[in-house]
């Protein structure tokens, strides 16, 4: 193929190592695009493998090679997708019915949309809990024995369970549930002191209980419970030493005696350099370890890839979350860049970061809001619980709620490309080699089939050919976009 000006030719050869055959001459490839120049999970013309002599693969220009080597196992993906929040719900109702449900579809239908396996939603107050004033579940001081306790605001027409529940019709997903507080009154002092005496860790092991039970009364299994978010310095000022003992002692055995499926979660440190240094001290702990599924951490520093990816290879046995991360000012967006981002090109921002936390290790990738306004919004206000006013964010889909217009946003196309190519069991294959600005990531499905996310970062088009098994199928990729390649 001739190469023209403003386009590199690429060659990204994934040779499938191991224990596998490769495919027959002609086999056919399907191609989804994503890309700044206007293609949104575009399906392309079918391609077929051949012989590398036909497609190229020994032709000029900026050549790179991707081996893949399906006998090096890396982790098993649980799934993609976003968080639940009052305000997705507030916001999404503010659209005539039928194109609610366009969005609902769009988000978890696996077919029509991108298929999201793994959400998170909060227990009661948290910074987008906007339907109505700051709340727990039970707000009546001193009720140890939880006899007021309720979760009625959740099933409410703008309430967290509604919103699962009007999910769960388009798609299936696992669900982690943590928690910035406790009721007020289990804290020292709320204003001064956001810590929780000893005294009150049976009530809250049985608060948490209780809200695992009242969600399955109503239809709802919580899969993963995440005690703290962002606990010692952000929210709930509980240590880390402390936690430890609140698994240990309280929360894993009523968990364990309640019969409930749901697994533990230790709690979600907001950054990964964070997370590295704090939970040695939990984890090392073979009582608190008995009692934990999964480890799940933030991503705000926006680095500290190599610190987690350690910390996984030191707890290995665990699976590795990072469940929240999005733009917000109060997380250290530029004041001077607006909020929210319309803007395709965007994407590429969080496609480069999923490829970062999936290399580490991570099993599970979600983003914060699923769903806000125009503003950024609607947010609560509770400046003594950590949620200030305003308090503007980005979300992966934007509704206008005068408009009626719906945006969906870079993020949401690149974190598709995953969620709904990628599905719960696939497991990361080896992939050695590259070229700057581009990347590539390949998975063994549980169907046998395989997937291979293509990220092209540069400005200019990109030729790429992936062999496999011997066999090459050349794959154009435009200008900043990202494409998976799916057999």
């Amino acid at each position: 193929m001739r190469v023209g000006q403003g386009l590199v030719r690429a060659i990204l050869c994934a040779s499938l190592l191991g224990c596998v055959s490769g495919p027959a001459r002609g086999q056919k490839v399907k191609v989804w695009v994503s890309s700044n120049g206007g293609d949104r999970l575009t399906a392309k013309q079918d391609l077929e493998f051949g012989s590398a002599a036909n497609n190229g693969a020994n032709t000029g220009g900026a050549k790179a090679t991707f081996h893949v080597d399906v006998s090096e196992k890396h982790q098993r993906i649980d799934g993609f997708g976003a968080s639940i929040m009052e305000a997705g719900l507030m916001t999404l109702n503010t659209l005539p019915a039928e194109k609610q449900e366009e969005v609902l579809r769009a988000l978890f239908d696996p077919r029509a949309g991108a298929g999201y396996t793994a959400m998170k939603t909060p227990l009661a107050g948290t910074d987008f809990q906007s339907a109505g004033p700051w709340f727990t579940y039970d707000d009546t001081p001193g009720d140890v024995e939880l006899k007021n306790f309720s979760v009625e605001r959740d099933f409410g027409p703008n309430g967290v369970g509604t919103y699962i529940l009007r999910a769960r019709k388009y798609g299936s997903f696992a669900l982690q549930a943590p928690m910035d507080y406790p009721p007020d009154w289990m804290l020292y002092d709320a204003k001064k002191q956001q810590d929780i005496p000893p005294k009150y860790y049976p009530a809250l092991a049985n608060y948490f209980v209780k809200y695992l039970e009242e969600y399955k009364k109503r239809g709802i299994v919580v899969d993963y419970l995440s005690l703290f978010n962002e606990p010692e310095e952000v929210y709930t000022k509980i240590k880390y030493p402390e936690i430890a003992v609140l698994i240990r002692d309280h929360v894993g055995p009523a968990l364990e005696k309640s019969g409930l499926t749901t697994k533990l979660m230790m709690s979600e440190a907001p950054e990964r350099g964070v997370a590295a240094k704090r939970y040695p001290v939990v984890l090392d702990d073979p009582g608190v370890r008995k009692y934990l599924s999964v480890i799940a951490y933030h991503g705000y520093d926006f680095k500290n890839f190599d610190k987690i990816a350690g910390l996984e290879k030191k707890y290995s046995q665990f699976p590795f979350w990072m469940d929240e991360l999005c733009y917000a000012y109060e997380a250290g967006y530029p004041k001077n860049k607006k909020l929210p981002i319309y803007e395709f090109d965007d994407g590429d921002v969080w496609g480069n970061i999923i490829f970062n936390d999936l290399e580490a290790g991570t099993s599970a990738w979600l983003y914060w809001n699923a769903i806000l306004d125009e503003t950024g919004g609607p947010w609560a206000v509770s400046p003594v619980h950590g949620n200030p006013d305003p308090n503007i964010q980005h979300p992966v889909v934007i509704i206008n709620k005068k408009t009626h217009e719906v945006t969906y946003t870079g993020t949401y196309w690149y974190l598709a490309h995953f969620s709904k190519f990628v599905r719960p069991g696939a497991v990361r294959v080896g992939t050695s080699g590259g070229v700057k600005g581009v990347r590539a990531m390949s998975f063994a499905s549980s169907d046998g089939g395989y997937v291979v996310e293509l990220l092209n970062s540069l400005r200019e088009a990109v030729v790429v050919n992936v062999e496999f098994g011997g066999k090459v199928v050349g794959v154009d990729l435009p200008a900043r976009s990202i494409s998976t390649v799916v057999w």
